[in-house]
């Protein structure tokens, strides 16, 4: 008796500890009735289409701004009350970059884009109400417009310098705010593979521009230069950044996903609360979240970041895999150190390189936590489509979430509009709104039609004819 009971006890045993190795069974959440409706559609101008760059949008209370390239390729501003029908708009003067620059050396005006994809536009609007503008610039002398009176777009004059020094070769303007509501803006200064990150601040009394910090954040030494996000706060009320290094113009050459974080964007902690010294470099292996290589499938900024229950990092990031394919992985930290895991198991390379603006065929678009305690990532696949992956509260995957991602949700081209203009390879390109609607549950996008990016480079005629844009309001439907 003893004898067999010890046997059903085994038998019990064997059988749970076989249940471990049998394959789980797909948890699949369907929100598919979650969705968004377009209740307003404004049409503001005719826009040039030869090829895409963004736009830029700035809700601000109660109204909006806008800047864009017309159909002839002038930079065009606009603003108007949310209660209005339409933007009343103005056309920027074409001056030059820099007077003190040799003409031959300038490859355009200030206001007038020429091919490159890189030549986006940025605003912002400080405590004062007044307005700030930028862009328009790859490794170029810095373009930077402010008004002259609060809460009037069209009165923007520019400001051939901010500070004076590391203003000649200036890419990828960003402006932001602090928590305190301090104007912070930020830019690249150098090349590709060769340049520093520098932050300006503001001061609305005297309405002049300073540094922040007396040396770079990320500095590569001469050797490579750090992609990075712009600083975020997030739930813990901290300042976090992440960034990958590359080593020349060739975005092959992108490695080393990285992270620090800041409560007052002047002391510095790497991820495991320990003091760094400015400026950030990949000689400070604490900052370095996954030691990627050259040639391991990051690309910028190819990353999504949450704060897990104890407020630390956890990112998701794409990669290669042993078999050479690209897949998701998590990073968290377990131990204090880095864990990773791979969730994904596709069958596909997205081999990119090469100098200027490639084509996307991958991008995150979201790393949230949900409601129910578990977490989702939605993506876009050149192969595989639009997807959310459905995470456990331990970031292992389980399942999918069957909703459909929101209009104009990230990537570069919204497929589900179909484009009014008729010429071959036009496709619909969207610019979020860096500002907050009033309500909660509605948010601005411009829309408009432009054939892809070209890697910088004049495209061969024939041209397609200008497209419309457009800024669509949507609402969020929670039923």
């Amino acid at each position: 008796m003893k004898n067999t009971s010890y046997l059903l006890i085994l038998t019990v045993i064997y059988f749970f500890s076989r249940c471990n190795d049998l394959p789980k069974k797909e948890i699949v959440i369907d929100e598919s009735h979650l969705q968004e409706s377009v209740v307003q559609i404004v049409e503001i101008d005719s826009v040039w289409s030869g090829h895409s760059v963004g736009f830029s949008l700035l809700t601000h209370q109660e109204r909006q701004y806008i800047a864009y390239y017309n159909a002839n390729r002038n930079m065009v501003v606009g603003q108007r009350d949310l209660s209005d029908e339409r933007f009343t708009l103005f056309k920027l003067p074409s001056p030059p970059r820099d007077p003190e620059i040799p003409e031959r050396s300038k490859r355009y005006s200030a206001t007038q884009i020429g091919w490159d994809s890189h030549n986006s536009i940025t605003m912002a609007v400080d405590k004062g109400g007044f307005i700030h503008l930028s862009g328009n610039m790859h490794v170029d002398p810095l373009t930077y417009f402010r008004s002259e009176k609060p809460n009037d777009i069209f009165t923007l004059k520019q400001h051939h310098t901010m500070v004076g020094p590391n203003e000649k070769r200036s890419t990828y303007p960003k402006f932001m705010h602090t928590k305190e509501n301090e104007l912070i803006f930020h830019y690249r200064d150098g090349g590709s593979g060769n340049g520093n990150e520098i932050y300006n601040q503001y001061n609305t009394q005297t309405m002049k521009w300073s540094r922040m910090l007396e040396v770079p954040l990320t500095d590569g030494l001469g050797l490579m230069n750090a992609y990075q996000s712009q600083p975020e706060i997030r739930e813990d009320g901290w300042y976090h950044v992440f960034w990958v290094w590359r080593d020349t113009p060739d975005c092959s050459t992108n490695h080393d996903l990285s992270y620090m974080k800041s409560p007052d964007l002047e002391n510095w902690f790497d991820a495991f609360d320990q003091p760094i010294k400015l400026p950030a470099t990949l000689d400070q292996k604490s900052l370095i979240v996954d030691p990627i290589p050259p040639k391991g499938g990051i690309i910028n900024l190819a990353a999504k970041l949450y704060l897990d229950h104890n407020q630390k990092p956890v990112f998701t990031y794409h990669k290669y895999d042993e078999k050479g394919d690209l897949q998701l992985y998590i990073a968290q930290i377990k131990k204090d150190q880095w864990m990773y895991k791979q969730i994904t198991q596709w069958d596909y390379r997205w081999e990119f390189s090469g100098n200027g603006s490639i084509k996307g065929e991958f991008k995150i678009r979201g790393f949230n936590k949900r409601k129910d305690g578990r977490y989702e990532i939605a993506y876009w696949h050149i192969k595989y489509g639009e997807g959310i992956i459905l995470l456990d509260e331990n970031f292992d995957p389980i399942g999918r979430v069957m909703r459909e991602l929101p209009l104009f949700s990230g990537h570069r081209f919204e497929k589900r509009i179909k484009t009014e203009g008729t010429f071959k390879g036009l496709k619909v390109v969207s610019s979020q709104d860096i500002g907050k609607a009033p309500e909660d549950d509605v948010r601005y996008v411009l829309k408009w039609e432009a054939l892809d990016r070209f890697r910088d480079k004049p495209r061969p005629k024939p041209w397609p004819m200008p497209s419309k844009l457009y800024l669509y309001k949507l609402k969020r439907n929670s039923n």
